[in-house]
């Protein structure tokens, strides 16, 4: 009497029976293999759904360079303009289904202008600190004056001392009532005015913005 032929099937040139051992393992791997691929999808999802959000602080300059479609831009411009929070996120939501449409090569685009303007908010910062401490240090300081000239030597001289000279005079101590609260004195005109000179002498192309300096008491 003939034996019933198992059922199975052949991998690599290798029979596998249903049920035994081997096909419980390989099935094992299947299914982790698509669970896998489950959590990389929902996770790139994820990714580009965060990344039509940070879209939303590009610079205008920046966003006009990429090749977004219009719908995206009109989708992005629109969350903008959305205060209602459900509003907002179900708009985030469409904005992430175009997001997913993107192809690769203009997800990175967008990756690298956000990285762009994140480097340059970072530079902007720290040139601001820069300016604020050569302010400092030309009030404070007497030598401090040779030391910024050796640095920058095409700077107009006779502007930069009477500027100093001024700022000297408009420094308003602090009062005892003013101290014990933590409150930093208040400055003059000319203290302001010299944070502004000495920007622009650091980075003669920057553009002048009154709000940039940290010490700004209106």
């Amino acid at each position: 009497m003939s034996r019933k032929p198992k059922k199975g099937y052949y991998v690599r040139g290798q029979f596998v029976a249903e049920g035994s051992e081997l096909d419980l393992q390989l099935k094992a791997e299947l299914k982790g293999t698509d669970e896998a691929s489950k959590t990389d999808l929902k996770r790139e999802s994820s990714a580009l759904q965060k990344l039509g959000e940070e879209l939303l602080t590009l610079r205008a300059d920046l966003m006009a360079k990429l090749p977004l479609s219009d719908k995206l831009v009109d989708a992005l411009a629109e969350a903008k303009r959305i205060t209602n929070f459900e509003g907002r996120r179900r708009q985030m939501q469409f904005v992430g289904k175009l997001m997913r449409l993107l192809d690769e090569e203009t997800v990175e685009a967008v990756k690298t202008a956000l990285e762009v303007q994140r480097k340059g908010s970072a530079a902007d910062t720290a040139a601001l600190h820069q300016a604020e401490l050569w302010r400092d240090r030309l009030i404070g300081v007497e030598e401090a004056l040779a030391q910024w000239m050796a640095e920058y030597p095409d700077t107009d001289t006779q502007q930069l001392r009477a500027l100093i000279r001024q700022a000297r005079k408009d420094a308003v101590p602090a009062d005892r009532a003013a101290v014990s609260q933590g409150l930093a004195p208040r400055q003059g005109r000319a203290y302001r005015e010299l944070f502004r000179f000495i920007k622009q002498q650091m980075n003669p192309d920057a553009v002048d913005d009154d709000d940039e300096d940290p010490a700004h008491d209106d």
